[in-house]
């Protein structure tokens, strides 16, 4: 369907971008989407939080069944079934593990986009407090006109203030974009 293709979503495309669509095509026809979503999520943080298991995906020394073995291990620890345990097998069957990054990156996308929330990237020069999370999160609200699934990242070097990346629209608000501007004006102004 022209509605779920995932190369859209940032860093998605091949491989990844067709199992994130029939995943998605299964999830919906299932009434599954919410639920391979939290078994997703899941997945995500023990690779994650797990060096071996990020060994394992990228790693073509594996063979299929040792990767479907630690695959179902894993499901079985965290508790993963239904759709997304069945495909998760199925892409160690076909010693794809290595899409699952992209994979599950494409899965948010159309999930997203099927909810009409749109994702936007807050990059801040250090953890801010929940009152200002829920001030950004209002604000990028209002102005995407719909919900958003904002992803905080920690940058330092931004020195104060932040950056807002929203689809194709970046706003540069950090004080280290504020300060280089001031640097070129008074070399200009020699």
């Amino acid at each position: 369907m022209a509605d779920t293709q995932a190369s859209e979503g940032p860093g998605v495309s091949g491989v990844a971008a067709r199992y994130a669509s029939a995943l998605f095509d299964l999830a919906r026809d299932e009434n599954q989407i919410d639920a391979v979503s939290r078994d997703l999520e899941s997945f995500q943080r023990m690779l994650d939080e797990s060096a071996d298991l990020r060994r394992l995906i990228r790693s073509p020394v594996f063979s299929a069944a040792e990767q479907r073995a630690a695959v179902d291990a894993v499901l079985l620890r965290a508790g993963i079934g239904g759709v997304a345990a069945n495909l998760l097998r199925l892409v160690a069957s076909k010693r794809r593990l290595f899409v699952l990054p992209q994979m599950i990156r494409g899965y948010r996308a159309l999930v997203a986009r099927s909810k009409g929330i749109v994702s936007a990237e807050v990059r801040l020069a250090e953890r801010p407090s929940a009152k200002v999370m829920d001030d950004i999160r209002s604000a990028l609200r209002d102005m995407a006109g719909s919900e958003v699934d904002m992803a905080v990242k920690i940058d330092p070097s931004l020195i104060g203030g932040l950056v807002v990346k929203v689809g194709s629209r970046m706003v540069d608000a950090s004080l280290k974009t504020k300060l280089n501007s001031i640097r070129i004006a008074m070399k200009e102004a020699r």
